[in-house]
């Protein structure tokens, strides 16, 4: 694996849903041991949650200066990213936050719908299975018509890691319509997606998203993809990555994306 390929989705500590033990330190030093040029940190940010899980804010003043801190001290190349959650009523409140301190990169994710929440099933009462996938892509792509201020949208089709289904996979051409729309909207934007290796880490048994929607998001003349793992545990960080490789080349791609004052390199892979 190239060493400027830096994982772009990962949680500290300062994340509320993060191992405690997951600190700056000891992702910098497992980068270090698995000859990585550098570490992007994209802890959370979900204003009015569903649930107090992230009622306490990150003070993103004091991060900037341990960033800094550790950075120096390690020795190492530390980026500040920030995993956006979406609500269509936050567009102000997240661009004034994002336009207050200088991030390297910006995830845009959807982890509320409709103002429910996805994790403890609430958005799924009442739904069928596909009238659900459905309501979360229609979510998806008003978050894209309408929000800028982000560099990556993230694990694009999340939706799958929740439900309680018994088969939580989803056939691309039943939402192909809506996805196609979906893509011309980030592409037409200059905005990018990821591969999100969790899936693997969740029992899914799949990246998100999966390779029928990478190819068409090639088709389309997408170009920006980022590798993330979504990494709240140290044992986590950088997992995936070979699989995300394979997924990416079969997919039709020759480089991936790395970012820094959020403007996007492509680095050969």
């Amino acid at each position: 694996m190239n060493k400027k390929i830096i994982d772009h989705h990962m949680h500290t500590n300062y994340s509320p849903d993060a191992d405690p033990k997951a600190t700056m330190e000891l992702y910098i030093q497992s980068a270090k041991e698995k000859g990585i040029d550098g570490v992007m940190f994209t802890d959370h940010v979900d204003f009015d949650f569903p649930s107090d899980l992230f009622d306490e804010m990150i003070d993103y003043h004091q991060y900037l200066e341990e960033v800094k801190r550790v950075s120096k001290k390690e020795n190492f190349k530390v980026f500040m990213g920030v995993e956006i959650g979406y609500q269509p009523h936050l567009n102000q409140r997240m661009t004034d936050f994002l336009k207050s301190h200088p991030f390297d990169f910006v995830i845009c994710s959807i982890h509320v719908g409709d103002g429910l929440d996805f994790y403890n099933g609430d958005f799924f009462q009442g739904k069928t299975q596909k009238e659900a996938y459905l309501r979360y892509y229609e979510i998806v792509l008003d978050a894209v018509r309408s929000y800028d201020d982000y560099d990556v949208f993230g694990h694009i089709d999340y939706i799958i890691r929740y439900g309680g289904y018994k088969d939580r996979s989803y056939l691309f051409s039943d939402y192909s319509h809506i996805i196609d729309e979906i893509l011309k909207t980030i592409i037409k934007k200059g905005k990018g997606i990821e591969i999100n290796t969790s899936g693997l880490r969740y029992g899914l048994g799949v990246l998100h998203p999966g390779i029928d929607l990478l190819k068409r998001y090639k088709e389309l003349g997408g170009k920006i993809i980022t590798f993330g793992s979504d990494t709240h545990k140290i044992k986590d960080y950088y997992a995936g990555f070979e699989e995300a490789k394979k997924m990416l080349i079969e997919a039709g791609f020759e480089y991936i994306t790395v970012f820094k004052d959020r403007k996007p390199e492509f680095v050969k892979i």
